[in-house]
């Protein structure tokens, strides 16, 4: 659980990473640093992981080869299906992940708050069971219900201070990314399983640095001076966010309920703010913080256990589990 908590700690101070980070550099080539950084972090674990498997698959061999075990027929060839790649659900769950960090980072360089972008990026976890019943027709509950309204009312006493003429550009952007983000789970979630998680993980950061390079290089925003002035929130939105973070993500769920480690890492928006106020000075209004509460209910309410009285909520699949996005 502890492992879980320092996962949601360090994604949530990850904002106050980002915001700093835009006071050097662009947004595409502080995403092509970080998350250049992230993937080449994960290397030791993936090299890790798999010595681990060579070693009990040779032990499982040895054993099978003392009780005089024969091998299996060999089965007849298949067609392989290209989603079954690790590699192209990697691609593909890449692309999606670049354009939605680019959005976000946008959104950061715009609104410079960590707090308001950690829980307007938190959405993302209202909007899955949403997405998933429009596009897969998976069944959702009462409890989804009221999880939205939660979470339209914290986006109204957040963003629309004013009128709808309040609502501003960076606002947008954190809100359209949080769509994207959503996008990103379902697709991990339908094409996930078939791939082993790591591998489909380092494939997709390494697309998402490929694709902010090139985007950083076209327009010409390749800065080295700026990235070793802004090295400390790179470094840390890379390997910590990235490397370490993911890293206690799989241990900790490996002792964690999967409902109960999203609960946990849903206190990533809660940091965000800590941090925010912590190591940016940030200060919200009491409207804003009321908006982040019902915000943050509505992310709690939307993972909660299908396991309720029937007369509340309607048993659901349709929230899948959050996964590493940073």
């Amino acid at each position: 659980m502890l492992c879980l908590v320092a996962c949601a700690l360090i994604w949530g101070f990850a904002f106050v990473a980002q915001v700093q980070g835009m006071d050097a550099v662009t947004p595409l080539f502080f995403n092509a640093t970080r998350f250049t950084l992230g993937a080449l972090s994960l290397l030791p674990v993936m090299l890790v992981l798999r010595a681990r498997r060579t070693h009990a698959s040779d032990g499982a061999a040895a054993s099978s080869g003392e009780r005089g075990g024969k091998p299996s027929p060999a089965s007849p060839t298949r067609r392989a299906n290209p989603l079954s790649s690790p590699v192209a659900v990697g691609v593909l769950c890449g692309v999606v992940l670049f354009t939605a960090s680019t959005l976000q980072q946008y959104g950061i360089l715009y609104g410079k708050s960590a707090g308001r972008a950690g829980f307007l990026t938190a959405l993302y976890i209202v909007m899955v069971p949403l997405l998933a019943f429009a596009f897969l027709h998976r069944r959702i509950g009462v409890l989804v219900g009221v999880a939205v309204v939660l979470a339209v009312a914290g986006f109204y006493f957040l963003c629309i201070t004013d009128g709808f003429g309040s609502l501003g550009l960076a606002d947008l952007l954190l809100l359209f990314t949080a769509v994207l983000f959503a996008v990103h789970i379902l697709v991990i979630d339908e094409l996930g399983a078939r791939v082993d998680a790591l591998t489909l993980s380092f494939v997709q950061f390494c697309t998402t640095a490929v694709l902010s390079w090139i985007g950083s290089a076209f327009e010409g925003s390749i800065d080295w001076s700026g990235a070793l002035a802004a090295w400390p929130p790179i470094v840390y939105a890379g390997i910590g966010s990235v490397g370490i973070a993911y890293t206690l993500q799989v241990v900790g769920q490996q002792w964690v309920p999967p409902t109960r480690a999203s609960l946990l890492m849903s206190l990533e928006s809660f940091f965000s703010v800590v941090g925010g106020a912590v190591f940016l000075g940030e200060v919200m209004t009491p409207r804003g913080y009321l908006g982040c509460a019902l915000i943050f209910a509505g992310t709690l309410l939307a993972q909660a256990p299908a396991k309720l009285p029937k007369w509340f909520s309607s048993s659901s699949s349709a929230s899948p589990r959050p996964e590493a996005r940073r």
